[in-house]
């Protein structure tokens, strides 16, 4: 029975954690998997609620966090050893940047036979200055030497990988899409919109715009905002804006807001155009009750968000990053390649609703075809059996 230790940066709401879980749950039962992440940080929703609904029982490294520390993530890399040493797995799965380059550093270490990592998404532009990324860039180089298999989500992010940042080569490079139980996001659907829209005082002329995700500068929210400024200016259409997910950039957002004069609200009592949800375990009752849903950011690897918009078959309005042309079917969304464009496009999404959204069912089979957590399961157990062959 080959044993798989996987390992992801922590346990937050997020893709990932779904990835992991339906990868630990459901490959063959030839396999054995021990599940261990950090836990969520400040301004994060827990995801073990998902974990839990599995019925898995993931470790947690206390010291695994996102932020560099020298002695944290000393202490997890020795834990992580100790885990290694402990129970002996054939392969070292890890997830995502600080996992992966602890993870495997325990790994090499321990000459695990396999090495695999993931890359959701990279952190090489728009995150941090030109010397904080050549750093980066050289422990992942280093890493992928010594890794049997690289993966990623798309095959933008494998070019990039490849071609522009040099991480490896191609030939090295597996492309596996996300894969996730999608049924909730088409079961139920008119009730958990009136659910919704009842609980955020939606009126049946307004069209409620998402955005989800946490709050941070990289998801350039304040894109967002002044495309819903732009539309409230613009058009005769009544719209809300439902802000869900929170973080570092809360305030300052609120802020933001405030200097434009324009009113936001972060509860359900209050009436206005922008509402601050928070972070929210039910996305398919936000997605059921939701008209269009908008991603501003300025880097991503592969957004859930759009992935699970499509399965609920709402239009789609995004800024062209990461992976999003891969994942995006032509009928179920706008993807901009400017600031001035994307709020251009949020316009247009709103003025031709309708005939929008019945081109954005397509999404709802597209998504299903090519995201279910079953092909995630069958591709990667293809890939585990031929890297444990040789």
């Amino acid at each position: 029975m080959p044993k798989i230790l996987r390992i992801i940066n922590r346990f937050n709401l997020g893709g990932i954690t779904y990835n992991v879980s339906y990868l630990s749950k459901y490959l063959p039962a030839e396999y054995e998997t021990l599940l261990v992440g950090g836990p969520e940080e400040e301004g994060e929703s827990s995801s073990l609620h998902i974990t839990d609904s599995l019925g898995l029982k993931p470790l947690i490294i206390k010291d695994l966090n996102r932020e560099i520390s020298l002695v944290k993530d000393y202490k997890s890399y020795k834990e992580i050893k100790r885990l290694i040493k402990e129970f002996k797995p054939d392969i070292v799965h890890t997830h995502a940047s600080k996992a992966g380059a602890i993870g495997r550093l325990a790994a090499i270490s321990c000459r695990v036979p396999v090495i695999v990592h993931t890359f959701h998404g990279h952190v090489f532009h728009n995150y941090f200055g030109k010397l904080k990324t050549n750093f980066y860039l050289t422990i992942e180089r280093y890493l992928a030497k010594r890794s049997s298999a690289i993966v990623t989500n798309s095959a933008k992010l494998k070019k990039e990988l490849s071609e522009e940042f040099k991480i490896t080569t191609a030939d090295k490079i597996h492309v596996i899409p996300l894969g996730f139980d999608l049924t909730k996001f088409q079961t139920n659907q008119d009730q958990k919109r009136k659910e919704f829209r009842a609980k955020y005082k939606i009126k049946d002329d307004e069209l409620a715009i998402s955005i989800i995700g946490r709050l941070a500068p990289i998801k350039h929210h304040e894109l967002f905002f002044d495309a819903i400024e732009e539309i409230t200016k613009h058009s005769k259409q009544k719209i809300k804006a439902i802000i869900v997910g929170d973080g570092e950039t809360r305030q300052y957002l609120e802020s933001y807001l405030k200097n434009k004069n324009l009113v936001y609200c972060d509860n359900a009592d209050k009436n206005c155009v922008f509402n601050f949800i928070g972070w929210q375990k039910d996305v398919d009752l936000i997605l059921a009750g939701t008209d269009v849903v908008a991603l501003s950011s300025k880097n991503e690897g592969t957004p859930v968000s759009l992935i699970e918009a499509q399965a609920a078959g709402k239009f789609i309005v995004t800024t062209n990053v990461g992976g999003v042309k891969d994942i995006l079917h032509n009928d179920c969304g706008f993807v901009s390649e400017s600031d001035g464009e994307f709020k251009a496009l949020l316009l247009k999404a709103v003025e031709e609703h309708a005939a929008l959204d019945q081109k954005a069912k397509a999404g709802i089979a597209f998504a299903n075809e090519r995201f279910s957590y079953k092909r995630l399961v069958n591709d990667m157990d293809t890939l585990y059996k031929k890297l444990l062959s040789k």
